[in-house]
């Protein structure tokens, strides 16, 4: 079967298709909830008609827009981030964690949480310093004396994920009182604390990095057909490398800070994405991308109507759908990753 040839039109014409249904989903999820929301509210709403003190008002814009645009934007970061560590790594089993950044950031807010640190700025700034913390960690160790090979780097990572998670082990086995309760909720994924605010810093930082790494999309084409055969084709693989590292664990690195724990979605979209158009990065980044911000959503949905009232982690919905997906890497490794 003769490939597609990748155009610049067909590249915006899947991205538009995907925005849409990204906007569609999201439009979706503000009408599910346990409080019902009318259309006749929505439209009051969007016309500027609804009272300032309808409760469907706080509903629709404090408490579920917020939470949809930061499960959008935390799916978005994921994916994207798991489609750059696939490349550089070359292991289509790598996710955005892979570099320990997610137990960096976990070890930073789980320490917080013990201190006593808010929800509203403490535990999500504590988070982000440990996830620079690692990313410094893990670049400084793997690099030195091994040049920025992807089997030291890969291995350092393991090596400081272990580290951390025994360290937070220690943090929950020690802690016996509520504090116990927000350090388990917020390591298996947590958009309930979701608000404007942090949003701000959040959408500029996943958008400069979505526009850098996408810049390297011709680099991670060729590298991932090996590190050699790129630097004859004139890519300066150190330089990428340590490029891409930086700036997708910085981005995941603030994303985890204010979602908590989120696994397999770097690892089931850009797969999904591969599987369906190719592994061409031009294309692959932003529909990747795009596929997590819409799984994402939608798994949030689920997760905080699946028992309403009340609400399970979503990183458990995450997990439900990535553990099969994962498996079936496992008994079929290499076979899409290989096909060009």
């Amino acid at each position: 079967m003769r490939k597609q040839p990748l155009t610049l039109f067909r590249v915006a014409g899947i991205s538009f298709i995907l925005c849409l249904c990204l906007l569609l989903v999201a439009v979706a999820s503000l009408f599910i909830g346990t409080a019902e929301i009318s259309l006749s509210k929505f439209a009051g709403l969007v016309t500027g008609t609804l009272s300032p003190e309808d409760p469907a008002r706080m509903i629709l814009l404090r408490i579920r827009l917020p939470r949809i645009v930061l499960a959008g934007i935390v799916g978005f970061g994921l994916s994207l981030g798991g489609v750059v560590f696939q490349a550089l790594l070359r292991n289509p089993l790598a996710d955005p964690f892979i570099l320990g950044v997610s137990s960096g950031a976990a070890f930073g807010a789980v320490l917080g949480i013990f201190l006593g640190f808010t929800f509203t700025l403490g535990v999500p700034s504590m988070a982000f310093a440990g996830a620079l913390f690692t990313v410094y960690l893990v670049l400084a160790i793997g690099s030195r004396r091994m040049g920025m090979e992807s089997s030291s780097i890969l291995l350092t990572g393991v090596i400081v994920n272990a580290f951390f998670t025994a360290i937070i082990m220690f943090f929950i086995s020690t802690t016996g009182d509520s504090r116990l309760h927000a350090m388990l909720y917020w390591l298996y994924g947590d958009l309930s604390q979701s608000r404007i605010e942090p949003l701000a810093l959040l959408v500029p930082v996943v958008a400069v990095a979505s526009i850098v790494l996408f810049g390297y999309a011709r680099d991670l084409n060729l590298l991932t057909a090996g590190e050699e055969n790129a630097f004859q084709l004139g890519v300066d693989v150190e330089k990428t490398k340590r490029i891409c590292l930086l700036t997708v664990s910085l981005m995941i690195g603030l994303t985890v800070s204010l979602s908590g724990l989120i696994g397999f979605v770097g690892l089931i979209l850009p797969h999904l994405a591969r599987m369906a158009l190719g592994s061409d990065h031009r294309l692959l980044i932003p529909s990747a991308s795009l596929g997590g911000a819409i799984f994402l959503i939608a798994a949030d949905t689920l997760a905080r109507t699946v028992i309403s009232p009340s609400e399970v982690p979503v990183g458990v919905i995450t997990a439900f759908m990535g553990a099969p997906f994962f498996i079936f890497l496992l008994k079929t490794r290499g076979s899409q990753w290989s096909r060009s």
